[in-house]
């Protein structure tokens, strides 16, 4: 099979291509711009395009198919030439369904969770060598890729994203899987740009459904009242499994599974990380792991990339960085963190960085997400409207947003490092939130200063 990716430089792009590389594909690619890690990814597989940019001649009638990323335009010369030649044209999510439609899907929706709950699944079928292939929107220990497809595995584990497939390919990832077991851990407003009103945004939920093979099964979150909505009104031919927060104790910054078969300690915390492991266990149930197995695998699950990841930490100290932005995740992971460390006050930063979160008109959103935090900081680099071509707004339409008058505001990022290197952090949590990098400021190198000062 050969096979020419548009755009190879995407995350998941980049991943899909070096799994059918090694799967035995012939693969090539181009893109305007490629970043790291990706850069250096696909150097090792001999996949990097000599030279960026596009090229006509990459196109021609021996391609099997052509997937073209998100990032190109309608108006790529190789996508033209593609079409002018009529060659077979795919998003990534229709191309892993073709790799995997004789397979078992398990695919994980939800507006929350998704890579956490795709990332458990995924440790708990390791520890136990269970053959299987995936596609996941973190960098997992213990996994090479992001992506895996193979002949041999019976089932793949997908994470469903509800963005776009393709500039020419409209539909949400999620509805192209067509999943026998899918997954719905809640449902909040995202994706402004391409979804408008709220309404549109849980119609795409709706359509998940519509898309599960006949007789397969639904595992939903009947504590999030609109997904409970979604998934009991509608009347196809599928298993309706709900799941809501397991029982469990927190010792001494420790959180504890309590069940009928046993008590195990866990490495991860926080209630929507207890909702994750409880739709994970509900899932591998179907997959044939039983209870207690699954519980003794995941004591081990650290958590996934950016997901509350422990940047350092002392007697008194622990700083987390987080990859939340949405008002659901921000709001989650703040309760996350306040819940386990009760002893502790908790300074909360966040950064506005994607499209839906610098819409003035989507900020309200906000409101009450970050009252559970004693200190509470919004950043917004003062480069990123102009970069995304986005009109400016002000701190106080920040405050009045977030709805906290304890909320300070941002815009230069050595300003908010200076700020936060002088804190005094007796007996204080940090948490960094961002789907971004804080105007470049070097979390690691914070940390250390911090904990420096701290001793």
């Amino acid at each position: 099979m050969r096979v020419h990716f548009i755009a190879i430089g995407g995350s998941t792009m980049h991943n899909l291509a070096i799994a059918l590389s090694k799967k035995g594909y012939q693969v090539t690619g181009s893109d305007d711009i490629v970043f790291e890690p990706s850069k250096s990814r696909l150097l090792k597989y001999n996949l990097l395009p000599a030279f960026e940019g596009w090229d006509v001649n990459n196109i021609n009638p021996d391609l099997d198919a052509v997937i073209l990323g998100m990032h190109a335009r309608l108006d790529n010369p190789e996508l033209l030439k593609a079409q002018e030649l009529g060659l077979k044209i795919y998003s990534y999510p229709e191309y892993i369904y073709e790799q995997s439609k004789n397979k078992l899907r398990v695919v994980i929706g939800g507006s929350h969770g998704k890579t956490t709950i795709t990332s458990m699944i995924l440790h708990v079928l390791n520890f136990y060598n269970k053959e299987f292939d995936y596609l996941v929107g973190a960098q997992l220990e213990g996994f090479e890729t992001m992506v895996k497809v193979t002949q041999e595995a019976p089932t793949i584990i997908i994470e469903g994203d509800e963005y776009l497939a393709s500039p020419i390919d409209r539909r949400p990832k999620f509805h192209l899987y067509k999943a026998n077991i899918g997954i719905i851990s809640g449902i909040a407003w995202d994706h402004i740009n391409v979804f408008p009103t709220y309404e549109s945004y849980v119609d795409q939920f709706r359509i998940f459904l519509e898309t599960i093979e006949p007789n397969g099964t639904i595992i939903y979150s009947e504590e999030d009242p609109e997904v409970k909505s979604v998934v009991e009104s509608f009347h196809g031919a599928i298993k309706k499994l709900p799941y809501s927060t397991p029982k469990h104790s927190i010792t001494n910054g420790i959180t504890q599974l309590d069940t009928d078969e046993g008590c195990f300690d866990l490495l991860v915390f926080g209630n929507h990380n207890l909702l994750n492991l409880n739709v994970a266990r509900i899932a591998c149930n179907q997959l044939n792991i039983s209870n207690l197995h699954f519980y003794k695998a995941i004591q081990s699950f650290s958590g996934a990339a950016r997901r509350l990841e422990l940047l350092g930490k002392n007697d008194d100290l622990a700083i987390y960085k987080d990859f939340a932005h949405s008002p659901s995740k921000l709001k989650a992971t703040v309760e996350a963190v306040k819940n386990q460390f009760p002893d502790r006050k908790l300074v909360a930063v966040m950064e506005l960085h994607t499209f839906s979160s610098l819409n003035k008109n989507f900020l309200s959103e906000y409101s009450g997400s970050m009252d559970d935090a004693d200190e509470a900081i919004v950043f917004i680099d003062k480069k990123t409207f102009s970069q995304k071509g986005m009109e400016p707004y002000s701190d106080l339409d920040v405050i009045q947003a977030f709805g906290n008058e304890k909320v300070k505001f941002f815009n230069n990022p050595e300003i908010l490092k200076q700020f936060l290197s002088y804190l005094n952090y007796k007996r204080k949590n940090l948490l960094l939130m961002s789907s971004g990098n804080f105007g470049n400021i070097n979390l690691v190198e914070l940390t250390g200063e911090i904990l420096l000062k701290a001793q």
